[in-house]
């Protein structure tokens, strides 16, 4: 396993704590020995809870999250990602955004399966 990590998109983390069948196309996952959760995430899955497209209880997924070893969350300057956030201008989903600006202001490679940011930010595994 290696030492490394990797941010992951909202979706991908979903995933992962709702045990979807969907993580075994990720076979990246195993390579990192821990998975880099934004606070932009957090926000996004309440945002989703919000507006009714995420089933979920967000109060006990995210103590889930946070008791889960496997999982870092990490933080860098909400101005440092806005600053890389200004240039995307090939997204207009906010969270997108500041997902890759994260991504980029920390230097971790971004865990995407999402084709928009596939075809348009190159430090990402798939």
């Amino acid at each position: 396993m290696s030492t490394s990590s990797v941010l992951l998109d909202t979706h991908v983390l979903l995933w992962i704590l709702s045990g979807s069948k969907k993580i075994k196309s990720l076979t990246w996952l195993k390579n990192f020995s821990h998975w880099t959760v934004s606070p932009i995430s957090l926000l996004e899955m309440k945002f989703l809870k919000e507006v009714g497209r995420l089933k979920v209880d967000f109060e006990p997924i995210i103590s889930r999250l946070k008791a889960d070893e496997r999982f870092r969350i990490h933080t860098v300057s909400l101005e440092d990602i806005c600053e890389a956030a200004f240039g995307l201008i090939w997204t207009r989903d906010p969270f997108d955004r500041l997902l890759v600006a994260h991504s980029m202001t920390a230097s971790i490679p971004f865990g995407t399966c999402d084709r928009l940011i596939l075809q348009n930010y190159s430090n990402i595994v798939f």
